[in-house]
């Protein structure tokens, strides 16, 4: 893949097909070639990208460079921030084979410099935007009203996320604090409570409808840990340490599963949520190079990272396969044949009440004749007194 890649995104599609969105930068050091995006198939049987790319989209070199990918969950469009013109609204249409993109502007973001971060909410009707320049914006999708414009949200915004329900944003700040928000009418909920040598850096809610938490990627002096916040209270309840050094970039798995950290020298490793224990290491995956974007696919078990160095790398992940509907249906159709076996051995091998015995078994009694009907009861007759 020709060009530097500056970001990347899964794009999830109908009847669980996946794509991957690239931002490259063409630029060489003798020439001034326009950036791209790049959008490729993806194919989980062998958990690698299409060699040449399914449809590309090419910026104005007035646009700069693409930074950051916001994907809607539909998979029907997405927004790409650049390091000069503003967000950028990218449709999306046509099938695998045919893909179309269709650029549109977003007024209330046309010209507002690079974002750091971006993010939709879960149920896609919230979209939200923070700034090199410490700015936050909230909207509602697809209207486009503003909900929030808090110039002086954070010194400049590091990484945002929404609850599962939709309902808060967290946002965190290169100077290491970190705020809640309420997505409804963007009214600040609370600052989260930090040590004097803590800085939290990263941000994402649980997703798995069970554990109402927010983690968080925390540099603690020379320590690295992922601190661990109850959304009822907003009070940390633990922290664990898990990738063991500073973290560039944190994920979390469409079903909240897993949670994915990624180094700022190339490691990546990712985390049961349920125990809180790493299910799988990469070390190396971005030798020397600081992960710019990672993200899990929608429907595998495969993450996608990226960075300037080693472009885009899909990774298929090393932990316990998942239950697919089918073998679930098996099981219980499974089940419920041995359950009738086992009732048919028994009830041939019991003495129920209800088990009768062959005729061939009765014990026989004594016989009767049948008397000629033409006679009465009493054999005899009447008597004459």
């Amino acid at each position: 893949m020709q060009g530097t890649v500056t970001c990347g995104s899964w794009i999830r599609r109908p009847e669980n097909l996946n794509l991957v969105v690239l931002g490259k930068s063409l630029k060489k050091r003798d020439s001034a070639s326009p950036s791209v995006l790049e959008i490729f198939s993806f194919d989980p049987l062998t958990a690698s990208l299409s060699n040449s790319p399914q449809v590309t989209y090419v910026f104005e070199e007035t646009e700069g460079e693409p930074v950051t990918i916001a994907v809607h969950p539909s998979g029907d469009d997405f927004v790409c921030s650049t390091s000069k013109g503003g967000c950028k609204l990218l449709e999306l249409s046509g099938q695998e084979t045919k893909l179309k993109l269709l650029a549109k502007e977003l007024p209330p973001l046309h010209d507002v410099g690079p974002q750091n971060c971006m993010a939709f909410s879960v149920d896609g009707s919230k979209f939200a935007t923070g700034g090199v320049d410490g700015r936050l914006r909230i909207l509602e999708w697809p209207s486009l009203r503003i909900i929030l414009d808090e110039a002086k949200a954070h010194n400049s915004v590091r990484d945002m996320d929404f609850s599962l329900d939709s309902e808060f944003l967290a946002s965190t700040s290169t100077d290491g604090s970190a705020r809640i928000w309420k997505a409804e009418d963007g009214s600040a909920v609370a600052t989260l409570t930090r040590n004097s040598d803590e800085k939290i850096e990263l941000c994402r809610f649980s997703k798995d409808g069970t554990k109402p938490f927010l983690f968080c990627a925390v540099q603690k002096g020379d320590k690295a840990v992922t601190s661990v916040y109850d959304i009822s209270t907003w009070k940390k309840i633990g922290y664990k340490r898990l990738l063991r050094k500073p973290a560039a970039i944190m994920s979390i798995s469409l079903d909240g599963k897993y949670l994915a950290l990624g180094s700022k020298d190339g490691d990546v490793c990712v985390a049961e949520v349920k125990t809180m224990e790493v299910s799988h290491l990469s070390r190396r995956l971005h030798l020397g190079t600081c992960i710019a974007s990672l993200e899990f696919c929608p429907s595998q078990r495969v993450v996608l990272t990226t960075s300037s160095e080693w472009g885009a790398v899909v990774t298929k992940l090393n932990v316990p396969a998942d239950w697919k509907e089918w073998q679930i249906y098996v099981v219980l159709v499974g089940l419920f044949l041995a359950s009738a076996i086992a009732f048919y051995i028994f009830f041939q091998n019991s003495d129920s009440f209800w088990k009768f015995p062959h005729e061939s078994d009765r014990p026989r009694g004594p016989k009767f004749e049948i008397l000629d009907p033409q006679y009465s009861e009493d054999a005899f007759g009447p008597l004459d007194m």
